[in-house]
């Protein structure tokens, strides 16, 4: 393993300057790290701003790097292939190994892409190199001597980083210091509609959901972050008789946020939309989102939905939640909620199989 600081520090000491990412547990201490020196680290909404940041610093003539978890791979594949490699920019990048090598020792959303990952980079033929558990700062800089080759070559190399490679550092969040408990927050929003189809996004929500309100009609997202809005869009539009009630988080929506406007578009008035906001990226370790300089319900209205409210207390998204179900929507609710204290709940794949949420939730609707 190698500390935090000395795989920055590695890195700075070549001359890379910038770094840009979405958490990834594997990436928690290096981020943590690079996130209490101003203008180190810009925390990106998803996998390909990340890498489109760091190009725009390639092509200011910064050396940059990326830092982003494998399930997200494919976000990636558009501006490597079709931005970084078609303008030869020397771009490093670091991605977590998850569902690797043995993809039953993780979650059920990494086993296709944990064993895919080195075969989908060769077959866009780029580099990789693999920083292992037991590496240290030895192997990591010899990892970075063949990096260099690449780099001056004008390519765009990757690392791929076993789990427990990196050690870990204190994260820096900026997390609300009033508001809701999540798992309280979901008891209102289900109690208020309980014959809602209710989505809910993937990471701590999921299992929350699950814990507190677990539901035949409840489908718990694994992986596919962001997505969790555009999936209830679509049970809205195929079953406007049900309410469809989105558990969404703040670095979900954050990471595909033009879905607001799809769906104010689309304007289903049995939608809505509950975005539970702590304003940081919990699951992976604490690291802070961009949440704090985004108003949701601003950003819902100018993007066609019916209505929106902000929310902190148990009275006031009661009150919202009677709103939003008295009218047609969609209808976006936003609710600060406070980091979570004490055990964490199981994930809802430790009790049923993905196929078991997707049958009783397809035989709910039906009802």
């Amino acid at each position: 393993m190698i500390s935090a600081p000395d795989f920055c520090d590695l890195l700075a000491d070549r001359g890379f300057s910038l770094a840009s990412g979405v958490p990834c547990s594997h990436f928690g201490g290096p981020i943590a790290h690079l996130s209490n020196r101003p203008g180190a680290y810009v925390p990106a909404p998803n996998e390909g701003s990340a890498l489109a940041v760091a190009a725009g610093a390639a092509l200011g003539g910064r050396r940059a790097y990326v830092m982003l978890q494998n399930s997200g791979l494919g976000n990636l594949i558009n501006p490597l292939t079709s931005l970084v490699m078609t303008y030869r920019l020397p771009i490093l990048t670091f991605t977590s190994l998850r569902g690797w090598p043995d993809p039953a020792t993780d979650e059920p959303q990494h086993a296709v892409m944990g064993p895919a990952t080195p075969g989908l980079l060769d077959s866009v033929d780029t580099p990789h190199y693999t920083l292992y558990a037991e590496d240290g700062t030895e192997e990591f800089a010899a990892i970075l001597a063949k990096a260099e080759q690449d780099l001056a070559a004008q390519r765009a190399p990757f690392v791929l980083v076993e789990r427990g490679a990196i050690g870990k550092a204190a994260a820096t969040g900026a997390a609300p210091a009033e508001g809701l408990e999540a798992a309280e927050a979901i008891r209102v929003v289900t109690a208020a509609v309980p014959e809602a189809a209710v989505v809910a996004t993937t990471g701590y929500t999921g299992r929350d959901a699950f814990a507190v309100a677990d539901a035949p009609g409840n489908f718990y997202m694994q992986g596919s972050m962001g997505h969790a809005s555009s999936l209830g869009l679509g049970v809205a539009l195929t079953h406007p008789e049900r309410t469809v009630v989105v558990l969404d988080g703040d670095g979900a929506l954050l990471m595909h946020l033009g879905a607001l406007s799809m769906i104010g578009h689309a304007a289903p008035g049995n939608l809505i939309h509950v975005v539970l906001d702590n304003r940081v990226h919990e699951s992976t370790g604490g690291q802070a989102t961009t949440s704090a300089t985004t108003s949701f319900p601003q950003a819902a209205l100018a993007a066609g939905y019916a209505s929106a409210a902000a929310c902190d207390t148990r009275d006031t998204l009661r009150s919202a939640m009677e709103s939003a179900r008295a009218a047609p929507g969609p209808h976006l609710i936003s609710v600060t909620t406070l980091p979570r204290t004490g055990a964490i709940p199981p994930r809802a794949t430790n009790a049923l199989s993905p196929l078991d949420i997707r049958d009783r939730f397809q035989d709910s609707l039906q009802q």
